[in-house]
């Protein structure tokens, strides 16, 4: 789908969001007449300083404004952007606060939704779409935290043994399906349904729920792509309160 669809199909009755320069922001109207705060990255934009900033700004107004509006986060970008400038200005503490400011957020009651529908990458996935409370993705978007070419040079593992675990281990492969595999991404959203509908039950899912709980890791257990990150979380988590 591209943006103009999505948009038309998650607010049929019309909606405020506008695309500057590769950065989205608005509102649309759920349907019961309360609003969803917007913004994003389309055409596979590049995430650099002045782009995180703006994308944080944008998340500590909604948070300013008060009230628990949601925010959804749309995504179809590049990775973030290697240029020496925005590394030589701190380009990973700017992303660092995009994410920290989805979490502030979250925990002051909005509900915080990603929606891929193109591709992502690395540290622009990891600081917006991956920072929100609930995952979501359309059919094609292409995510990952990183390729294998890049892994390889990282990790100085030669490339062919990366391919050889990623045709079973989902955690180093990239792609949407080994991202739903780790609990990563919560749902695939059918197309051919109305998206509208279809985000505002997972926000009414999110008010039942209290909001509170992230269940990434159990998921990851059930669809077998993190059999042992829900166990260690747990015990982590005991063990803390038995040595308060």
């Amino acid at each position: 789908m591209t943006l103009a669809e999505i948009l038309v199909s998650l607010f049929p009755r019309g909606h405020q969001v506008a695309v500057e320069d590769g950065l989205l922001s608005g509102q649309g109207p759920r349907a019961d007449g309360t609003q969803i705060t917007v913004i994003g990255v389309d055409g596979r934009k590049a995430i650099g300083i002045d782009e995180a900033a703006w994308l944080a700004r944008k998340v500590l107004d909604t948070v300013k404004a008060g009230g628990t509006t949601p925010i959804l986060v749309l995504i179809d970008s590049d990775s973030q952007r290697m240029s020496k400038r925005d590394e030589m200005l701190g380009l990973s503490e700017y992303l660092a606060h995009v994410a920290k400011c989805l979490n502030l957020a979250d925990a002051r009651g909005h509900a915080t939704v990603g929606l891929l529908y193109g591709h992502t990458a690395a540290g622009a996935f990891i600081a917006t779409a991956l920072s929100t409370r609930t995952l979501l993705a359309l059919p094609g978007a292409e995510p990952m935290v990183m390729d294998l070419p890049s892994m390889s040079r990282v990790t100085k593992l030669p490339i062919e043994l990366l391919q050889e675990k990623a045709k079973s281990t989902p955690v180093f492969a990239p792609g949407l399906d080994n991202l739903m595999q780790t609990g990563a991404v919560a749902a695939l959203l059918d197309p051919q349904r109305s998206l509208a509908g279809q985000l505002d039950a997972v926000l009414r899912d999110l008010a039942a729920g209290g909001g509170a709980q992230d269940l990434r890791d159990q998921l990851g257990q059930q669809r077998n792509g993190r059999p042992k990150a829900a166990e260690i979380a747990r015990r982590v988590h005991e063990l803390a309160h038995a040595s308060r």
